[in-house]
């Protein structure tokens, strides 16, 4: 046999044994609040990123917090679907990963969606983390996604800041594997600047008192009706205008690549089921 020989045949191998690796299907679930739920936020957009090996369960829920998550009954449905090891064809999941991403309802004056930044909040991602664990599950934290608020040109850190600090401290107390979506998408959105972050992520029609604002660099409160907020909690066809929710045009997928770009630099075997 030709040396040419033993290389094709060495090759054909190794295809093959890549081929069969990237057609194991892998689970992903999305758990976190409106800026990762149906029609406000990002998961759509991250779940559209996958082959169709890829089951992507969007199971953000507008409005939730690590408490009310879990009150709620959402994370008791992700724990019964953890605990389902097989894929919508019969075949067993290769993996399954859960990202969690909370951080805007836990700060709200709320009680029933309040938690305490520095206890409350890191301990419910801790408790979270470890029941997913024992189903075999990947647990990752994401950051919250930044809100977008500007002042004379200058991106706001805003409120959920200590929320991002704190979930980094549990990744780093828990060694969780963690996606730093504030630290990227304030980046993104600094660079994009008001008006372009204003017709290119948020949702509409934009308010006209924005419009005749926005190139002066600070934002304005929208004159609209807040008591809209996001369009996975009132049934709304599509997302009202804030700073904080996604369109599903150019919003959601903008951020949902944006995640799924920082999964595989993390997980990189999950780069042969990227699209």
């Amino acid at each position: 046999m030709s040396w040419k020989t033993v290389t094709a045949l060495a090759f054909t191998t190794a295809l093959s044994a890549t081929s069969a690796y990237a057609a194991a299907p892998v689970r992903i679930i999305l758990a976190g609040d409106s800026t990762q739920a149906h029609k406000s936020g990002y998961g759509d957009g991250f779940c559209a990123q996958w082959k169709a090996d890829v089951t992507c369960l969007n199971e953000g829920v507008g409005g939730r917090s690590t408490r009310s998550y879990r009150v709620d009954g959402f994370w008791d449905k992700v724990m019964a679907e953890l605990k389902n090891p097989n894929a919508p064809d019969g075949r067993p999941y290769a993996k399954t990963y859960v990202l969690m991403q909370f951080g805007h309802n836990d700060g709200s004056p709320k009680p029933e969606r309040h938690t305490d930044v520095l206890w409350e909040y890191p301990k419910n991602l801790s408790d979270f983390a470890k029941e997913a664990k024992t189903t075999g599950a990947v647990f990752i934290l994401v950051t919250p996604l930044t809100m977008r608020d500007f002042v004379d040109g200058q991106l706001l850190p805003d409120r959920i800041a200590p929320f991002a600090a704190s979930m980094h401290n549990v990744a780093i107390t828990d060694h969780l594997p963690l996606i730093d979506l504030f630290a990227e998408s304030q980046k993104a959105v600094q660079a994009m600047g008001p008006v372009k972050a204003n017709h290119t992520l948020a949702g509409g029609p934009i308010p006209q008192n924005v419009l005749d604002t926005e190139n002066s660099g600070t934002s304005v409160p929208p004159k609209l009706d807040m008591s809209q907020t996001d369009a996975s909690q009132t049934g709304e066809k599509q997302q009202p205008f804030d700073y904080t929710h996604l369109n599903q045009t150019t919003g959601g997928p903008f951020f949902g690549k944006m995640v799924a770009d920082l999964l595989v630099q993390q997980q990189p075997d999950l780069g042969a089921y990227r699209k």
